[in-house]
């Protein structure tokens, strides 16, 4: 019998496809990029942060439109009022959640934002214990402590580095207010993902929010400002749309349909990590080792509130 022996280099990519984990990286590699490519909007030109999200989502919306259009159809009619749920995920998620990051970042680091941003599952386990009147296990008031002592070591380090602490205080408020509005998004999508399907929901999601911040911005009253920004504000808001919005989504969705949301979940934990160094190279970011010791314990205590993979 004979038998066609694969590379060894060939096998092992075709396997890391096949099991998901190829995906969940690449996910987690491009979200890690949209605080950099904020960063580097906000160098290029005077832009607000409006102008700059209405940009990404409005490259954004026809490719979410095709992710509801590859994705599979779902196994049961949607419930009537899904829609209506749909359009509230979205104006939490990437309407709400990404407009009060992007106003964020105008005053933070992008180091920082992401360790803010990353202690979502914290607020998502309090508003379950909430919802369901359930306290949560000592275990996970452990890791939340982890995590918050990790960002207050983390937040300290940019207070003392920042001429003015104040900007720092009003960044650090609008991204934990970003933190807040995802886990609530994060909730809403857990209810109707069984029903719609990950890719639909995201594409119909991701399609809601793209409409609602493009209204924000026209009644906002300037769209004529979109023709005085330079090519550059334009690539980067081209290039965080694609490889930091609607790819790490279909990515995502393809990880979890082959390897289940906790694998993925854990594999996502690269996201601060990738954000850090992404900063110090491409933005010239300071990283300390408090920095990396505050990075670490907020790790540390996420992958702790992560429930074990199923077998």
């Amino acid at each position: 019998m004979n038998t066609q022996v694969l590379p060894r280099t060939t096998s092992r990519w075709t396997h890391w496809t096949q099991d998901g984990r190829l995906y969940a990286v690449l996910s987690a590699a491009g979200f890690s990029l949209k605080a950099v490519f904020v960063k580097l909007g906000y160098a290029a030109a005077p832009v607000e942060p409006a102008t700059l999200l209405a940009m990404r989502m409005g490259f954004a919306l026809p490719l979410f439109l095709w992710l509801t259009r590859i994705s599979p159809a779902p196994a049961a009619a949607p419930a009537r009022g899904d829609m209506l749920r749909i359009w509230l995920v979205g104006c939490c998620g990437y309407y709400l959640s990404s407009l009060f990051d992007f106003k964020g970042l105008a005053y933070i680091s992008a180091g920082l934002e992401r360790l803010i941003l990353y202690v979502y599952p914290t607020l998502v386990l309090l508003l379950q214990a909430w919802l369901t009147r359930q306290k949560p296990s000592a275990r996970a008031w452990q890791a939340m402590g982890l995590c918050y002592f990790g960002l207050a070591i983390a937040f300290a380090y940019d207070l003392h580095q920042a001429g003015d602490s104040s900007a720092v205080l009003t960044g650090a408020a609008w991204v934990f207010a970003s933190a807040v509005t995802y886990a609530f998004y994060y909730i809403g999508t857990g209810r109707l993902v069984t029903r719609i399907g990950s890719t639909r929901l995201a594409g119909l999601a991701g399609s809601a929010s793209s409409v609602l911040v493009l209204v924000h911005f026209v009644a906002l009253g300037h769209p004529a400002q979109l023709l005085q920004l330079p090519s550059a504000v334009w690539l980067h808001a081209f290039l965080m749309a694609v490889l930091s919005t609607v790819l790490p989504v279909w990515w995502l969705a393809l990880a979890i349909q082959r390897m289940g949301a906790a694998p993925a979940a854990a594999i996502g934990t690269l996201g601060p990590v990738l954000t850090v160094f992404a900063a110090w190279a491409l933005l010239g970011e300071t990283l300390s080792l408090l920095q990396l010791g505050g990075l670490a314990l907020v790790m540390f205590g996420v992958m702790r509130l992560k429930p074990p993979a199923k077998a």
